[in-house]
Formats: structure tokens, sequence, C-alpha cells
């Protein structure tokens, strides 16, 4: 095999090429590690979180790959940044193909009679309403040309209920599942694909904004496992398993599949 067709064997591996891709929680955890994995096989890659060195490092290392990205520092749960960022996205690139919907917090976790309203409030904001303003800015830009829209939910609230406190966390990651599967028939005549993913316990940074209260221990539940709480690989998955699920589903590989949840969990949610 000479270079020039070596050259385009690894172009034809690239399962996203010339594809642009935004991301929202690009900036640590599953959502930098699907966005350098979009990036490695051919997307450009728009990132999406607040202002941090995360992002940028993110960014930069896009960049020393060879790829394409754009950091804009957004708030998913301000209608008017949101419209903003995938708006620079679009005006950047021309267009939108993949959309992974990742941005999420934990937020309080607290037995239902001592959450303050405003701590529901947030988290439902952040997670679902979020979700719903990526989804919608996105939309008129991906309408010509269809594609991916990928959504980050969780095994809490769909498959698994003994999240001891986290009322409001699940409540909205179910709330996504909804949204999803409305989304899937409603832009499926665009040839927009909307599918979920549904996380188990995944080595990430989100418990750095968890909040326990000290009112929790009057509802937790003993709960005892094996070794590990994941038989498949006694312990939590990592970012880039997650990734390469997000990679299929944003690929022409899942073409005939949308409006499905899709659990990365270790077979956690099966004990």
């Amino acid at each position: 095999m000479n270079i020039t067709e070596e050259k385009q064997q690894q172009t034809n591996m690239l399962r996203v090429k010339d594809k642009v891709a935004v991301i929202t929680g690009a900036g640590s955890g599953i959502g930098r590690a699907a966005a350098l994995l979009l990036a490695k096989h051919g997307a450009k890659v728009c990132l999406i979180d607040l202002n941090n060195n995360r992002s940028e490092t993110v960014e930069k290392q896009i960049n020393e790959l060879g790829g394409e990205s754009l950091f804009i520092d957004t708030d998913v749960s301000d209608p008017d940044r949101v419209n903003k960022a995938i708006q620079a996205a679009f005006e950047q690139w021309g267009r939108i193909d993949i959309v992974f919907a990742n941005a999420g917090i934990n937020g309080v976790v607290s037995p239902i009679e001592d959450m303050t309203p405003e701590a529901w409030d947030h988290t439902l904001t952040t997670n679902l309403k979020g979700t719903f303003l990526t989804v919608k800015y996105a939309i008129p830009h991906m309408k010509k040309n269809g594609g991916s829209i990928i959504i980050t939910s969780s095994i809490n609230g769909s498959r698994k209920f003994s999240g001891i406190g986290m009322s409001a966390y699940s409540s909205s990651k179910a709330g996504q599942i909804a949204f999803a599967k409305m989304a899937a028939l409603e832009l499926a005549n665009y040839k927009i694909r909307v599918n979920v993913i549904c996380p188990g316990a995944i080595q990430t940074n989100i418990g750095e904004s968890t909040k326990e209260t000290p009112q929790l221990d009057k509802i937790k539940i003993p709960v005892k496992y094996p070794e590990g709480s994941q038989p498949l690989e006694h312990g939590p998955g990592q970012p880039e398993q997650v990734a390469d699920l997000v990679l299929f589903l944003a690929s022409q590989e899942s073409s005939h599949i949308s409006g499905t949840e899709v659990f990365i969990d270790g077979a956690e949610t099966l004990l």
C-alpha cells in the first residue's frame, strides 16, 4: 500500500468526517471524552461549557490533534446564551450535524420534605431545561441536512430508583427520556435522529457539584452488593467507554436508530 492509499484508508475510517458537533458540558468527563473522540474521527467541535481552564485544555488538545474546535462560555440554563452559542457554531462552520446535550448536575441530594423549591428548580432547570434549550436552538440549523441528537440521561429515574435523596435529579433524567422520544418523532421528517444514553456509575467530576443535606441519613436504606456495584467490571465505567457509544449514535452506523435509550452501566441495574 502506497502513502496515498494509506491516507485514503485513514480518511475512510473517520466516522464523522467533516461533520459539525455541538457538545454541552464539554470541559470534563463524558463531554470531554466525546469531544476528543469525535474530533479524532473528523468532526469539527463546538465546546459549550462554563468558563474554566478545563474547557480551554480540551480546545487545545483538539487543535493539537489537527482538528478544529471552538469554545464558548455558556450557562445551558440561559436561553439567550445557548442560542448565541449555537448560532456562533453555525456561523463558524455553516452547518450543525451532531448535538450532544450532555451538561448536567447532581444538584442537592436531600429528602423530599427537606428539599427547598430553589434547589429543585436549579436541578430541573440545568438538566431538563438545559437539554430543551440546546435542542430547540439547534433544530433550525439541522433541518436541511438532518443529523443526530444525543442526550445524556441516567440510569437514575429510568431503570434505577434507589438513589436515595435524588428525587430532583431522577425527575430531570426521566424527563429527558420522555422529551427525547417526543423529539424523535417530531423531527423524523427532517432526518434528525434523537437518542438517549443512560450511564451508570462513570468516573467523572460531577460529584464536585453535589450537595448532601444533613437530613439525608433519615431516609438512607442500606444496600449491600457483591464485590463492586457493577458485575461486568466491578467498578465505575470510564468516560471514554461512553464516548464510544456517543460516536456510534453520532455516525451513520446508527442511521436507523431514533427515540431509543441505551443503558451503559456494566449491568449495574440488573442486580
